[in-house]
């Protein structure tokens, strides 16, 4: 390659990587903004339905081995967590 093609390719390689960099930070932002959702409709849900059904709060127990056993591969519907999005929820 000669020193002008050189210039050129590293101008188009850099320009791609950034392009990469900003799609991989557009999409996580993406993603963390959907789960941020995800959880405070889980906490909503969770309220509505205490209070509509009465569900005490070993529901969320079972909500929790519920989840965690469809969803293996999310990780965060502990108990704790599941409280956490009711609080969430709540404000």
């Amino acid at each position: 390659m000669g020193n002008n093609l050189d210039k050129n390719y590293i101008e188009t390689l850099t320009s791609l990587k950034e392009k990469i960099k900003t799609a991989q930070i557009k999409a996580l932002v993406s993603v963390n903004s959907e789960l941020i959702n995800l959880y405070w409709e889980i906490g909503i849900t969770i309220l509505e339905q205490q209070e509509k059904q009465g569900w005490g709060a070993n529901v969320i127990n079972q909500l929790s081995k519920d989840l965690q056993k469809d969803f293996p591969e999310m990780k965060g519907f502990y108990p704790r967590n599941l409280g956490y999005m009711k609080k969430f929820a709540e404000t």
